[in-house]
C-alpha cells in the first residue's frame, strides 16, 4: 500500500511508548560503547532490555537476520550484523534499534564515536546529524516527502559528501516498513504530502566518497 496510514491519537500513544523503549535501548548500547567491547555484547544487552519491557526486537529473524539490532562499523553503511570483533579506538559505529509492542514498531538509529576519532570521521558524523536536524525541522503537515532529501543534500553536498541512494527512510507503525518512502537525496521522486498522524523515519546515510554501495554476502 502506497498510502501512509493516519494514526489515531490512541495509536500515537502506543507508538510513543514503543519508541521510548527503543530510545532507552539505544542509550544502553551507547553507554557500553568503548574500545574492546564487541558488537555482540551490545546486541545482547539491547536484546535483554527490549525483552524485559515485554517488547520484541523487530530485526530478529526478519528475512533471517540473526541478531536483535544492527551495528554498522566504519565503512559499513547500514544493517551490519553484531559479531565478536572488538571495537577499536577511532571507529565510528551506527547502532540501529527497532522493537515491537502492542501492535506497533519503533525504529531509530544513531552513530557514535569510539574513543578519540579522526577529524574526518568526527566531521562526517556531525554533518550527517545536522542534515537530519534540518530535515526534521522541515517536517510539517502539507510539506512534500521529497523535500526531506533536498534539505539533507543542501547541508552535506557543499561539504563534499555524497548521499546514499540505495536505502531510505520509511513509514513505521503496524508494519516494520510501510509507506511513505523518504529518500535522502536531492530531486528525488517520492510521492505524497505529510499529514497529521503519519509516522516515519528519516535516516540520512552520508559518504565521504561515492554514494554507491556494495552489498556483502
Amino acid at each position: 500500500d502506497k498510502t501512509p496510514p493516519c494514526h489515531s491519537p490512541e495509536e500515537i500513544v502506543k507508538i510513543r511508548k514503543v519508541c521510548l523503549i527503543a530510545r532507552r535501548a539505544i542509550d544502553i548500547g551507547h553507554k557500553m560503547l568503548a574500545p574492546g567491547v564487541t558488537t555482540e555484547q551490545i546486541d545482547e544487552a539491547v536484546h535483554d532490555y527490549i525483552v524485559s519491557q515485554d517488547a520484541y526486537p523487530s530485526p530478529l529473524n526478519y528475512y533471517n537476520f540473526p541478531r536483535s539490532c544492527c551495528t554498522s562499523v566504519n565503512e559499513c553503511i547500514c544493517h551490519g550484523i553484531p559479531d565478536t570483533r572488538p571495537l577499536a579506538e577511532g571507529d565510528i559505529m551506527n547502532l540501529d534499534i527497532s522493537c515491537y509492542k502492542d501492535g506497533f514498531h519503533a525504529d531509530m538509529n544513531e552513530t557514535y564515536c569510539v574513543g578519540k576519532v579522526s577529524e574526518s570521521s568526527r566531521a562526517l558524523v556531525e554533518a550527517t546529524y545536522k542534515s537530519l536536524m534540518d530535515s526534521i525541522a522541515y517536517c510539517k503537515p502539507g510539506n512534500m516527502y521529497r523535500g526531506c532529501g533536498d534539505k539533507i543534500a543542501d547541508h552535506v553536498e557543499p561539504l563534499g559528501y555524497s548521499v546514499v541512494r540505495s536505502y531510505q527512510g520509511h513509514g513505521v507503525g503496524a508494519r516494520f516498513h510501510q509507506a511513505p518512502s523518504v529518500p535522502h537525496y536531492r530531486s528525488n521522486k517520492a510521492v505524497g504530502f505529510m499529514k497529521p498522524g503519519h509516522v516515519f523515519t528519516i535516516e540520512p546515510m552520508i559518504n565521504t566518497g561515492e554514494w554507491d554501495v556494495k552489498m556483502l554476502k
